[in-house]
């Protein structure tokens, strides 16, 4: 649950971030006739990524049990590389988020209502898919639908709640600080879903070596513990992996990790005075 309540955590707050950034912009230059544009986009984008994970689920109940797996493990991964490009690009242009999105909204007012809902339609959309596929993925890794739909549903309300107390002025958040360690735990994250996606691979034979196991501690932490299904749901640890699992959730997390806290994130221009803003409106 607590994989899932930080993938809502840090989708939802990307997402309340745009809304409040769009809302603030369009009410402080006294454009407020285009507000209902904006929620039309945000509300389609909403629905959008309801009607996902819909599918998804309904199009895996269809498949015997080696198409699941190979659908399920096909997506893990795919959920994998969204993650890790959703925490470089938000660690590169989290400080320039808001000048980026301002000026996206400046040309869709010039070219009229359309424009605008389709600005905020694939403003917020980007983060409801990514968030559809994470958690189809995450709770496949764990074998359960209830927990991870809580979970993401309590990381969405969180996000709501400070996205409207940073758009009333209320807090300040320190974007850059949030996302490096929401990103470092997503890394984390990431590496068990690889990790089990290649599992089910290798359970749909698409993948060799399913009976050439790493280690078997499953007496030392059994997995219906307490604890197994705790370390289950927050790493997506598994006590008997296979050889190729250990293989890839070590190649991919030491790597990532590394570049994620070498790599140089990106810099904050200096505002001007023609665009300098009151705290409460930035």
């Amino acid at each position: 649950m607590f994989a899932n309540y930080l993938i809502g955590l840090r989708e939802g707050l990307e997402a309340a971030l745009v809304v409040s950034i769009l809302i603030a912009y369009l009410v402080k230059t006294g454009r407020r006739e285009a507000l209902p544009a904006v929620w039309v986009g945000i509300g389609a984008a909403v629905a959008m990524s309801v009607g996902l994970e819909a599918a998804l689920e309904l199009t895996s109940a269809e498949m015997d049990f080696k198409e699941q797996e190979a659908f399920g493990g096909t997506l893990s991964i795919l959920a994998v590389l969204l993650v890790t490009w959703m925490i470089f690009w938000m660690r590169r242009t989290s400080h320039a988020l808001k000048a980026e999105l301002q000026g996206r909204l400046d040309h869709a007012l010039a070219m009229g209502t359309g424009a605008l809902v389709l600005t905020a339609f694939l403003s917020v959309g980007r983060e409801g898919l990514e968030t559809a596929v994470i958690v189809w993925g995450t709770a496949r890794s764990t074998g359960e639908n209830t927990d991870p739909m809580i979970g993401v549903a309590l990381g969405l309300g969180t996000a709501v709640v400070l996205g409207y107390l940073f758009y009333a002025g209320a807090i300040r958040i320190n974007l850059a600080k949030f996302f490096l360690w929401t990103g470092a735990g997503l890394v984390v994250v990431a590496a068990g879903v690889l990790a089990y996606g290649v599992h089910d691979l290798q359970e749909a034979d698409y993948l060799p070596g399913l009976t050439n196991q790493a280690f078997d501690i499953t007496d030392t932490i059994p997995p219906d513990s307490w604890y197994g299904t705790l370390l289950k749901g927050i790493l997506n640890f598994q006590p008997d992996p296979t050889v190729l699992q250990v293989t890839v959730w070590l190649v991919y997390l030491i790597p990532i990790m590394a570049l994620f806290f070498l790599l140089p994130k990106g810099t904050k221009k200096a505002p001007t005075p023609a665009n300098r803003e009151t705290p409460a409106a930035a």
